[in-house]
């Protein structure tokens, strides 16, 4: 059903005009927020056996507003997390997990430089641009994530992964900000698929 024919069926069942207008505004918000893209999306993601282990290959659609990129010209560092699970679904209780896996990173910017940097714990990469640190930020490329002989051969599993934005590792005032804004609300949705060894 379009925003018209909504509106049609509202003015035919002869509702009063100001209750026409509310009903404008809530369908309107309600749509909006249908339509409203949380800023990251999992466009892939895979499990390979690969000799001695399994690797984990993902890739993000990241989508930074201008609130942000402002934030990080104005020193405000922003953090990411990916999450890594694959559980072995059972019938008749709960689901067994195999392994989990989270990986933080600060993305800042450097004034002095005029650079941006990506870091991940002690390691860190500089960039002449956000879009070459968010194109870096926006995938996960061979990373280990088990053992070879963790998966039984025949076996059933699900593999999950998401990127979200750690807001609560944000300066004080930017957190109220955070509560109070969609602006600094970044996350996927869990993204799943079947692995059979």
């Amino acid at each position: 059903m379009t925003m018209m024919d909504f509106s049609t069926r509202c003015y035919r069942k002869g509702l009063s005009w100001p209750r026409k207008a509310l009903l404008w505004l809530l369908c309107t918000f309600l749509f909006s927020l249908a339509g409203y893209a949380d800023g990251i999306e999992v466009k892939s993601a895979d499990l390979a056996l690969i000799e001695d282990g399994y690797f984990l290959n993902a890739s993000f659609n990241l989508q930074l507003n201008s609130t942000l990129e402002e934030a990080l010209k104005h020193g405000v560092a922003l953090y990411f997390v990916k999450d890594f699970n694959l559980v072995r679904p059972r019938r008749f209780w709960f689901d067994q997990s195999v392994t989990s896996t989270t990986e933080q990173f600060k993305l800042s910017y450097n004034a002095l430089t005029r650079q941006y940097r990506l870091s991940v714990g002690t390691l860190f990469q500089n960039f002449a641009t956000l879009a070459e640190a968010v194109a870096v930020l926006s995938r996960i490329r061979d990373k280990r994530v088990l053992e070879s002989q963790a998966l039984e051969a025949g076996g059933r599993y699900i593999a999950s992964v998401r990127m979200w934005m750690d807001v609560s590792l944000l300066p004080k005032p930017f957190q109220v900000n955070a509560l109070a804004s969609s602006d600094w609300s970044l996350s996927s949705q869990w993204y799943s698929w079947e692995v059979e060894p």
